[in-house]
């Protein structure tokens, strides 16, 4: 079903669910992002966003709209800023899949790690906002906003190197030797359990956030899909491969840039701060946690790349996007072979 001739439907389902909201409305699907499309709804009672699944064969557990409706709901009255969730349609008959309705928030979103817009200061103030936001995620009291059942507790790593395997080999378009290598390595070299078990993200990004239009805060943090209970450092690390990802890839990192230049931490420095407000000390088996992150990333990045090829994904730049699968192994085995 396509949107656009089917706004005056979308319009009357949602004045009936939504308290406030008046129709006509326009549609315009924002360029960016590769996973659930998602539009812009202007509206006569203002600005929302709603987001929906892709149309056709999805992998088992993608594009989990419910999860991210849920987990925003939970968060709203929390020191992690996230859009007000407004209405979840779990009816595929409204507009050909399902999807949820949020708040508009304006303000700016950074697509390049380096922010060569910006201000040494300011660049500074990003990092640790970022920084801030990813400790008061990890702190979060998980029988407090419910969320105690959103996950499976235990031997995350074991389950994601197993999901993120699964889902790789249902979108494998050609032999990638360090893929498999990392397959094979990461099963064996899972740290010892340590008990941390927290409200994670998932995809924990610069350009999935907003940031105040003026002030150098966040917002709002975006796209909760691939959020889940489980060990903090994943995120931790998953955000931090934007400093060994090349500022020229699809998707920018900052292995070139002169971070001390620009004012942005070391990797080295950003981990000491989070640690410092986790109150935890120096993280060991760092390289493990680093090489999980890229293979976990690539093997989401080779599902991109598998939806351009099949015609289903939400935007042009998919396959640039899906180029990253085996620069990311590169890293990871890397990583790996520098600490044996």
């Amino acid at each position: 079903m396509n949107l656009d001739t089917n706004s005056q439907r979308l319009a009357s389902y949602l004045e009936q669910h939504i308290t406030g909201f008046q129709a006509p409305l326009s549609l315009q699907k924002f360029a960016d992002g590769q996973s659930n499309p998602t539009y812009l709804v202007s509206a006569a009672s203002g600005k929302y966003v709603l987001r929906s699944k892709p149309h056709g064969r999805l992998l088992k557990s993608a594009h989990a709209i419910e999860r991210e409706y849920r987990v925003m709901r939970a968060l709203a009255d929390t020191e992690v800023p996230v859009p007000v969730t407004l209405h979840l349609c779990e009816d595929e008959g409204v507009i050909g899949s399902a999807f949820f309705v949020m708040s508009y928030e304006h303000g700016r979103i950074f697509w390049d790690p380096a922010l060569p817009d910006l201000s040494v200061f300011e660049r500074s103030q990003i990092y640790d906002e970022m920084n801030r936001v990813l400790s008061n995620l990890h702190r979060l009291d998980i029988n407090k906003v419910e969320l105690s059942d959103y996950g499976r507790p235990g031997n995350y790593f074991s389950r994601q190197i197993n999901r993120w395997t699964q889902q790789y080999r249902s979108t494998e378009t050609k032999t990638i030797e360090k893929m498999n290598f990392l397959i094979d390595w990461l099963p064996e070299n899972v740290p010892a359990d340590d008990g941390r078990i927290s409200l994670i993200h998932g995809d924990f990004r610069l350009d999935n956030m907003i940031f105040h239009p003026t002030e150098n805060r966040i917002i709002a943090l975006l796209d909760w899909e691939l959020s889940t209970l489980g060990h903090p450092f994943a995120d931790l690390a998953y955000q931090c491969m934007q400093w060994r990802l090349s500022n020229t890839d699809e998707i920018k990192g900052l292995w070139e840039c002169d971070r001390t230049d620009l004012g942005i931490p070391t990797e080295d420095e950003y981990i000491e701060t989070y640690c410092q407000r986790m109150n935890i000390p120096r993280i060991e088996n760092w390289h493990f946690y680093l090489a999980f992150s890229c293979f976990r990333f690539a093997a989401i990045v080779q599902g991109v790349l598998f939806r351009a090829l099949s015609g289903n994904a939400s935007n042009s730049r998919a396959k640039k996007v899906g180029e990253l699968t085996s620069p990311l192994t590169n890293i990871a085995v890397d990583l790996i072979l520098r600490h044996q």
